[in-house]
């Protein structure tokens, strides 16, 4: 129906929270980790999530290739444990680039008010 930007493909379908992740860990770039995901979130939409919902959100971004993750050097912060940091794919990014062109499609055949 949308041509090249049917986005309802078995595996590369984006949900809405997983658009927001994926949107989260660009803007982040490179320093996106469940906290920084998180606050981010709070900071820009105030909307309320909770860690264990973006690293499942996460996991299924990594699964369809649209982010990809490595472990970061430990820090006295954290007790000396590392953290796994999160960057976007250029699958990823194509998938939101994709997701937006086909929201402002369908926004401008919205009828004006």
């Amino acid at each position: 129906m949308f041509g090249k930007y049917e986005l309802n493909m078995k595996g590369t379908h984006l949900g809405e929270f997983e658009e927001l992740i994926l949107l989260m860990v660009g803007i982040l770039d490179g320093d996106a980790y469940g906290i920084s995901i998180l606050q981010e979130i709070e900071e820009q939409t105030g909307r309320t999530v909770t860690v264990s919902t973006i690293h499942t959100a996460l996991y299924r971004l990594e699964e369809k290739g649209f982010v990809s993750s490595y472990v970061g050097g430990a820090s006295k912060e954290r007790g000396g444990r590392s953290k796994r940091l999160y960057r976007i794919t250029s699958d990823g990014r194509a998938t939101l680039e994709n997701a937006r062109t086909l929201r402002d499609k369908l926004w401008n055949l919205m009828p004006k008010a």
